[in-house]
């Protein structure tokens, strides 16, 4: 007869290690509130990372034969869903490597948009890296299902907590419910920092969200070097958000 235990599903989590994945997802999220929160405020209110927002703006915008704003938003969103796709193949390519390239890049991208050009209101060039590296940013850490966790928005975080609380009265409560409140207390958190910080610096605030991204990959690289193979920086799944049949990625063994 088999057991409960045999029937349960593979962990398909990244990291594999609970710990580590929580202490990963509170601090991009809170990445992810800090760098959305400066640039809403020195981009004209265009969202970095909440593309729900961007895409209500682009809907307006069409409305009103807002053609330059409808530009503006529309390639914002176009180049975040592009840094999710890269993410995502990035992860698939590299294996037990997946969080220290990926935070590397991020850190990389928030810091190059102080230096890119401004552009023009269409098309805000300086903005664009930042977008970049918060779309890369999905692709980096998984739940046990495998499914990639929304680290720069919080609208499915607070559906499933919802969700959540209804069957932890069922007695059916999944395990990725207990990282929902963090995950919005993270991103609050950062958008309340984000907003102290571009009050006092302005546009240079964005090097806080780079250095906290660099700070993070080299954490990462280090236990990936010390340890190779770890769960706290590795895991055995596919790729984010790929089919129950995917070919599971070990990058443990």
């Amino acid at each position: 007869m088999e057991t409960d235990q045999s029937k349960a599903p593979p962990d398909k989590s990244f990291p594999a290690d609970p710990r580590s994945r929580l202490f990963f997802a509170i601090a991009l999220a809170m990445l992810a509130g800090t760098a959305d929160s400066i640039g809403f405020l020195e981009f004209s209110q265009l969202f970095m990372s909440f593309m729900s927002g961007n895409t209500t703006r682009f809907g307006v915008a069409v409305a009103n034969a807002d053609w330059d704003n409808v530009t503006r938003v529309a390639s914002t969103i176009a180049l975040f869903c592009f840094g999710a796709f890269l993410g995502t193949l990035i992860a698939a390519a590299v294996g037990r490597w997946r969080l220290s390239v990926l935070l590397t890049l991020q850190a990389a991208l928030l810091a190059t948009g102080l230096f890119m050009p401004w552009g023009t209101f269409a098309y805000p060039l300086h903005a664009y890296p930042i977008v970049l590296a918060l779309g890369l940013q999905n692709a980096t850490l998984q739940d046990e299902g495998g499914r990639s966790l929304a680290l720069t928005y919080v609208t499915g975080a607070v559906v499933r907590f919802g969700t959540g609380c209804a069957n932890l009265l069922l007695g059916t409560v999944a395990p990725s419910f207990w990282i929902q409140a963090p995950l919005w207390a993270g991103l609050s958190t950062g958008a309340v920092l984000g907003g102290l910080l571009d009050y006092r610096f302005g546009e240079m605030a964005f090097l806080f969200p780079a250095a906290l991204a660099a700070i993070l990959a080299l954490i990462a690289i280090a236990l990936t070097a010390a340890k190779p193979g770890s769960t706290l920086v590795a895991g055995s799944s596919p790729a984010p958000d790929a089919s129950p049949k995917a070919k599971v990625i070990d990058a443990i063994h």
